[in-house]
């Protein structure tokens, strides 16, 4: 039996829909860390960590400057500090910036707004689950992601996946545990005097990798260039999609 062309498209916008609802399942926010003393992390992110602003521009753009209409995301990007940087230091793209937590989100959709951003949005998105079309962007952005996130080969199949073909990516992760532990120490120390209970799905230290372990994360797709490089307590990575 042949369907008419318009209960098709009708079929298949429900079904896009579906995918898109069962991407954005499993946001819970009452289990986190982030939204329980975002805060705190907020804090850290501003004022402790390292700011990687000229490190990304200078590895994505070396002549400095990204083609108009550059579409950027920034996946677990907390209170939008690199989303937010960019889009202000090149009006000519757009960022966004996506995390679990939305009490992250409203820190950061407060401070573009207070900057006056236009080029910028902020949604809630499981980094596992992105719900955005394959070849969505040019760039993608991931800071300290991987000290939280265990299933890492899922995150990088989608990191791929949404990058359009040329599409580069810029990974950021600490090198030693101890130093990447102390926001996750200060959180769970600060939930566990201010909350009842402490189910919380961040783990109570940081994942961190060597340099071979870092390296071998990229190794699940087909790339077609990457780089691996570390400074100070950071390591770097810089890969090219096919």
């Amino acid at each position: 039996m042949h369907m008419p062309p318009d209960v098709i498209a009708a079929s298949q916008e429900t079904a896009k829909q579906s995918r898109i609802l069962e991407k954005r399942l499993d946001l819970e926010p009452s289990d986190s860390l982030f939204e329980q003393v975002a805060w705190l992390y907020a804090f850290c992110r501003e004022r402790i960590f390292r700011d990687d602003t000229e490190r990304i521009v200078a590895a994505l753009w070396p002549n400095r400057r990204p083609v108009p209409g550059t579409t950027l995301i920034e996946l677990g990007c907390g209170p939008g500090f690199y989303s937010r940087k960019l889009a202000r230091r090149f009006p000519e793209i757009s960022t966004t910036g996506v995390d679990r937590s939305e009490s992250q989100l409203r820190w950061a959709r407060q401070r573009a707004g207070n900057e006056g951003l236009s080029n910028c949005l902020f949604q809630q998105v499981n980094a596992l689950m992105i719900p955005y079309d394959s070849s969505s962007f040019d760039v993608l952005i991931a800071s300290r992601l991987f000290t939280v996130i265990a299933d890492t080969e899922r995150a990088i199949t989608e990191m791929h996946r949404v990058l359009r073909p040329g599409g580069r990516c810029f990974v950021a992760e600490p090198r030693y545990r101890f130093w990447a532990s102390l926001p996750l120490f200060g959180m769970w120390l600060l939930a566990s005097t201010t909350h009842s209970h402490n189910g919380y799905r961040e783990p109570r230290k940081a994942t961190v990798y060597s340099g071979n372990e870092f390296a071998n994360l990229f190794a699940s797709q087909p790339w077609n260039q990457v780089k691996i490089w570390r400074d100070g307590r950071y390591q770097y990575a810089l890969c090219q999609k096919a």
